[in-house]
């Protein structure tokens, strides 16, 4: 359906600075419920349409501060498009200054532009982002903890040994508490999956791959959102910079190598799961140590393994059965 009044939000902690493309009027709504209904009922009255179907209402993914708006917009059966922000960036030009203002007529600009080729947006199941948001927690825990640990090493090397005790005392009960919490999200994040089968499935059927553990087990589901998201593993691969692209311009022939533009969290995790199954498997061992002995580079060795991970992944899900490790049935 063609929408013929596009509204780009730019959206911030407490604030919504809306862009209305038709008219070409701004305005500012507070981040919650009650700015929510007034941001609908200023674009319907500034427009004059009559029809909820009409409307575009565009944004870039903020997290936890655009979550709620994407979330009200889908209650109220309102067409929304969450923004890639690297996209809308490059698709700006070279830009001088800034301002939320000026950001929202940008948004307002790129629905103009791209409305032929935009889909709207289609929120995952709540257990998904339920998962997601968990998942994230978790993480951030994760990082805290580390820091804890790594900045009571450094009060060893520099504080003398009659006054360490109290820095030690003190870190270590925040180190505690911590690996306290992390556990409860781990039991509600289990909780949560027990109660989808078809997620829970999912979540056994990857972590019969040798190799891939039950973090990177859960960060596929939640980044591929149960497998709906893409397609085939080697579309996930570029979206996590793990898929090689060749690096090519006139009679210049660079080596193959993979991109940037990454998914770092999970290539972070894929590349730990690669020396897993390195050290684990096998048939992935012998992969990698024949390609070295063949003079092989061992990091694309290691973005192989990667991958073959992947596709195992994808395979096992779309196939719905388990991973089969056939080397050890050989003679």
């Amino acid at each position: 359906m063609k929408f013929n009044s596009l509204i780009g939000i730019d959206v911030s902690k407490s604030t919504l600075d809306a862009y209305l493309k038709i008219n070409q009027c701004h305005a500012i709504f507070d981040n919650n419920e009650q700015g929510y209904q007034e941001l609908v009922e200023w674009v319907m009255d500034n427009s004059g349409l009559v029809l909820a179907e009409e409307l575009l209402f565009g944004f870039e993914s903020t997290g936890i501060y655009s979550s709620e708006l994407a979330l009200f917009l889908k209650k109220h059966s309102l067409s929304f498009y969450i923004i890639s922000g690297l996209e809308l960036k490059r698709s700006l030009g070279i830009r001088r200054g800034k301002s939320d203002k000026a950001d929202s007529k940008d948004i307002a600009e790129y629905l103009y532009e791209k409305q032929e080729k935009i889909i709207p947006t289609v929120l995952p199941t709540k257990t998904i982002q339920d998962l997601k948001k968990l998942f994230n927690y978790r993480e951030r825990l994760v990082k805290d903890r580390a820091a804890y640990i790594t900045r009571i090493k450094e009060y060893e090397t520099v504080v003398s040994r009659n006054k360490i005790k109290v820095y030690q005392k003190s870190h270590t009960a925040v180190i505690a508490c911590l690996d306290k919490q992390i556990e409860t999200v781990e039991r509600e994040i289990d909780r949560l999956l027990h109660k989808e089968e078809l997620l829970l499935n999912q979540y056994k059927l990857i972590n019969s791959i040798k190799g891939i553990g039950p973090q990177t087990a859960l960060a596929l589901i939640v980044l591929t959102e149960g497998f709906t998201l893409f397609d085939t593993w080697r579309r996930f691969a570029s979206y996590a910079g793990t898929a090689p692209f060749p690096n090519q311009s006139g009679t210049f022939r660079g080596r193959t190598k993979t991109s940037k533009l990454a998914n770092k969290r999970i290539k972070t995790l894929l590349t730990l799961c690669a020396g897993t199954a390195i050290q684990y498997s096998t048939e992935m061992r012998v992969y990698y140590q024949r390609r070295i002995d063949e003079g092989k580079s061992k990091m694309s060795t290691l973005n192989i393994i990667r991958n073959k991970l992947l596709a195992r992944a994808f395979a096992v899900v779309n196939r719905n059965s388990s991973y089969v490790d056939t080397l050890k049935y050989a003679a």
